[in-house]
C-alpha cells in the first residue's frame, strides 16, 4: 500500500544508517480515484528462468532466451493452479485514505485491494492487516466470481497479519492447507497466487531465495520506532501491488507464506526479484488467536540494537565473537532493564557504534547469531510474564542472564 516505516526491533531493533540501501513497500494496492480503478494495469515482469535442482546442464530447449520448464514440472503448476485457485480470494477495500492522505471522494467504488485466502469452512480469510487498515467495508471476490462483504474478526499489526469472515455457503469454501515453514529450503520452487494490480487469479512461480528475513512491522514503539518481525521467506516469484496477503505455496499446494512486502528500486513500485512472506509457522500461531480472541499478545524485551557487525566494528569493540545480536540501548523500566541487560554508552559521534554494550548470543541455550534468530525463538516460545535466559558476553565474560518478559 504505502512504503512503511524504519526498520526497527521486535523488541525494536536500531539499524545503523547506510544498512538498508534501498526501500521496503507492503505489497497492497491503493487505487486513488474511480479512473485508477478502470486504468488499463501495467504488464507483469517476465520471470527468470528456473533449473532444476541437482540437474547439471538444461535438459530442456531454450526458448527466447529462457528455459522452458520440464513438461512434469508444467503439468504440476497447470495441476497446482486448479487444485488452489478456487481457495484464492481477492479483496477489495472501501473506504481508506490514498497514497497522498486524501480521503476517497466515492465510497461506491474500492480505494484499496489486496489479496487472502480461505482458512477454514467457517468463512475465515486470511489477508495481510496493511491490506485492510484503515478500512470501513471489506468485500471478498472469490475466484468463481462471487462477491461477498466480509466482517474483520482480528488483526494483528506485528505480524501484519488480519482475518476477515464471510458467510457464504459451505460448498463455496477451499480451504488452503497451511504447511511447516521450518520445512522450507534454500531453492526450493515455490507458486504464489493474488491479485497484482487487481489482475485477479494471476499466478507467478520462483524458488525460496532466503530464509529468516527481518522488516519492520506495523506496530510502532513508544519511541516512533516500529518493532520488527523476523522469519520471513525471501522469494524470487513476481508478487507486486495487489498481491499483499495471497498464498506462497509448494508444489504440494500448501501455503508456506503469506506475501507481505518488495524490495524497490526506490524508482518503481514493481518487482524486481526480491518478495518477502510471512512465514507460514507465524500463521499458525497467531491465527487461532486471532479468531478466538481477536488479537495476538507478544513477549516483550525492550531492547534495541544490532546485528551482522562488519569485522572491523568487532574489532574495534573488543567482542570476542563475530555474531549475535549487540545490544545498543536497553529502554529503562522495561523487562531487560529490570534484569540488568547493559545497552552501549552515549557517544557523540553518530557514525560510530557505541561501546559497552552486552552481546547475546543464546536464548534458552538456542544460539543467537542474528535477530531473527532472537525474535523468532522469543516469539513462537515465550509468553508475557515467563522467564527466560540469555546468554551474553560482558567485557569479555560470558554470563547469563535471567529475563521476566513482559507484554509488548
Amino acid at each position: 500500500m504505502s512504503t512503511r516505516r524504519m526498520l526497527g526491533f521486535a523488541l525494536f531493533v536500531l539499524l545503523l544508517a547506510g544498512a538498508c540501501i534501498a526501500p521496503f513497500q507492503s505489497i497492497g494496492l491503493q487505487q486513488e480515484l474511480r479512473k485508477t480503478l478502470q486504468a488499463t494495469a501495467p504488464a507483469m515482469p517476465t520471470m527468470p528462468a528456473l533449473q532444476e535442482q541437482g540437474s547439471a546442464a538444461p535438459s530442456v530447449p531454450q526458448l527466447s532466451g529462457r528455459m522452458a520448464p520440464s513438461p512434469d514440472l508444467e503439468a504440476r503448476l497447470v495441476q497446482l493452479y486448479q487444485e488452489v485457485s478456487p481457495g484464492v480470494v481477492a479483496i477489495r477495500v472501501y473506504g481508506q485514505s490514498t497514497d497522498f492522505g486524501n480521503p476517497p471522494q466515492d465510497m461506491d467504488f474500492p480505494t484499496g485491494q489486496g489479496s487472502g485466502f480461505v482458512y477454514d469452512k467457517q468463512g475465515h480469510i486470511v489477508t495481510n492487516y496493511h491490506v485492510i487498515d484503515g478500512g470501513k467495508r471489506f468485500e471478498v471476490v472469490f475466484n468463481d466470481g462471487t462477491k461477498v462483504w466480509a466482517d474483520v474478526v482480528g488483526t494483528d499489526r506485528g505480524s501484519d497479519l488480519a482475518v476477515l469472515r464471510v458467510d457464504v455457503p459451505e460448498e463455496k469454501l477451499v480451504p488452503l492447507p497451511v504447511g511447516d515453514s521450518d520445512k522450507v529450503q534454500v531453492g526450493q520452487i515455490v507458486v504464489a497466487l493474488g491479485n497484482p494490480f487487481g489482475l485477479q487469479g494471476t499466478m507467478t512461480w520462483g524458488i525460496v531465495s532466503a530464509r529468516g528475513r527481518i522488516l519492520p512491522s506495523e506496530q510502532m514503539t513508544q519511541t516512533g520506532g516500529a518493532f520488527t518481525m523476523g522469519d520471513l521467506i525471501q522469494t524470487d516469484a513476481a508478487i507486486n501491488p495487489g498481491n499483499s496477503g495471497g498464498p506462497l505455496l509448494n508444489l504440494d499446494g500448501e501455503v508456506i507464506g503469506v506475501n507481505r512486502a518488495i524490495r524497490t528500486s526506490g524508482i518503481s513500485r514493481g518487482n524486481i526479484g526480491i518478495g518477502f512472506a510471512i512465514a507460514s509457522n507465524w500463521v499458525r500461531l497467531i491465527v487461532p488467536s486471532l479468531i478466538e480472541e481477536g488479537e495476538f499478545v507478544y513477549p516483550y524485551l525492550g531492547i534495541e540494537g544490532q546485528d551482522d557487525l562488519p569485522l572491523a566494528v568487532v574489532e574495534k569493540l573488543g567482542l570476542p565473537v563475530p555474531y549475535g545480536v549487540y545490544v545498543v540501548r536497553v529502554v529503562p523500566g522495561s523487562p531487560a532493564d529490570k534484569a540488568g541487560l547493559r545497552g552501549a554508552q552515549p557517544t557523540e559521534n553518530p557514525h560510530t557504534l557505541p561501546q559497552g554494550g552486552d552481546l547475546i548470543v543464546a536464548i534458552d541455550g538456542h544460539p543467537v547469531k542474528t535477530f531473527d534468530d532472537l525474535i523468532s525463538y522469543l516469539v513462537r516460545n515465550v509468553r508475557p510474564g515467563d522467564e527466560t535466559t540469555l546468554t551474553i558476553y560482558r567485557d569479555g565474560e560470558k554470563m547469563d542472564i535471567v529475563v521476566r518478559v513482559g507484554r509488548r
